[in-house]
């Protein structure tokens, strides 16, 4: 039964398992293990970052697409939901009204790069992404009217998703909407994710990988490479505007820097090499730890700060301003130490 459900893709490691529990757990009963507004709002973002990492190793991973427009599909579908949710009212009718348009629009807009772009070398369709990305984010900037420029658009949801809707109380933890809204992103993100590792573990699948190890040796058994790589960039962008959408609904909230800058995504390329391209797993693995990073690392430094005073230099260099080259240095080290990922390490440990 569960190797029906993870499509046939076992974590094939001991420890590999034992942690992707762990981390199932965790997310599951977040509420109830990790109570506070700061442990929720951690647990709620790597959800989400899970999906989109995910739906980008889809093109990275197994099919060898460099892509520097992930964001920009993430933005959409968060656009999506913060427009609906604007023009609509505050309904369940303008949240999948918003989820499926922004999921169309990224697809469609794939489709266009896609067919236009994919006959040219990698390199090129990299560089052509990353214009078309900015250009994105630019024209959202100006658009203040429709888009709220860079202040970006605050908006209203059903009130069973938000903290003013109560209901009860379950081990000593107050239930309220905000509640009823994390497990809506978490029960969204686990079925994304295992659409996703069926669609990697599918005959389609196989030939995007075939693809990926050699794209001219696909062409000549007759696989037509142009389609299944425009394919693969609309899956990718339909799923990372799913994700985006999520985080519009979680957030309340949609700005250019929450979801179209380019430092998330190279936050997205992190998380894919630390957790190893090319294995789905990777995508949960490289979010959990690097969400984990950006929002305790600071505050661990304060105190590993704290019990060092007194002590020379080392103080200083555990100062909490720093953290930013703490994070640095650790991914340096895990592509050192884990130069196929933390999943490809333990696989290959196996």
């Amino acid at each position: 039964m569960l190797t029906a459900i993870l499509s046939g893709d076992t974590p094939r490691s001991r420890i590999l398992t034992v942690l992707l529990l762990a981390v199932l757990v965790c997310l599951a009963a977040a509420p109830f293990l990790f109570p506070g507004v700061r442990a929720l709002e951690t647990a709620a973002t790597i959800c989400i970052f899970i999906v989109l990492v995910a739906s980008y190793d889809l093109l990275l991973g197994y099919t060898g697409i460099v892509s520097f427009a992930h964001t920009m599909f993430f933005g959409l579908g968060a656009y999506g939901v913060a427009l609906a949710s604007t023009h609509l009212g505050r309904s369940w009718g303008a949240l999948l009204v918003g989820t499926a348009s922004g999921a169309v629009a990224a697809a469609v807009l794939a489709l266009l790069i896609g067919l236009f772009s994919l006959r040219v070398r990698a390199i090129f369709f990299a560089m052509i992404t990353l214009a078309v990305a900015s250009a994105v984010a630019v024209l959202v900037s100006q658009l203040f009217e429709i888009t709220g420029g860079e202040d970006g658009l605050t908006y209203q949801i059903p009130r069973a998703l938000t903290p003013a809707f109560r209901f009860g109380e379950l081990f000593g933890v107050n239930l309220n909407g905000r509640i009823i809204n994390y497990y809506l992103v978490f029960a969204a993100s686990l079925v994304l994710f295992l659409l996703l590792l069926r669609i990697v573990n599918s005959p389609f699948g196989r030939v995007l990988q075939a693809i990926r190890e050699n794209d001219f040796r696909a062409e000549a058994i007759g696989y037509r490479v142009v389609w299944y790589r425009t394919a693969a960039t609309c899956l990718s962008a339909a799923v990372a505007a799913l994700a985006g959408s999520l985080y519009a609904i979680w957030l309340r909230y949609v700005g250019p820097d929450t979801t179209l800058s380019f430092e998330i995504m190279l936050d997205i390329l992190l998380m894919v090499v630390i957790g190893g391209m090319g294995t789905m797993y990777g995508a949960v693995l490289g979010a959990v730890i690097f969400v984990l990073a950006q929002n305790y690392l600071q505050s661990l430094m304060g105190v590993a700060a704290g019990a060092a005073e007194g002590l020379p230099v080392l103080p200083l260099l555990l100062d909490p301003n720093r953290w930013l080259m703490w994070l640095g240095i650790l991914f340096i080290l895990s592509v050192y130490f884990f130069p196929t990922g933390i999943v490809g390490r333990l696989r290959s440990g196996r």
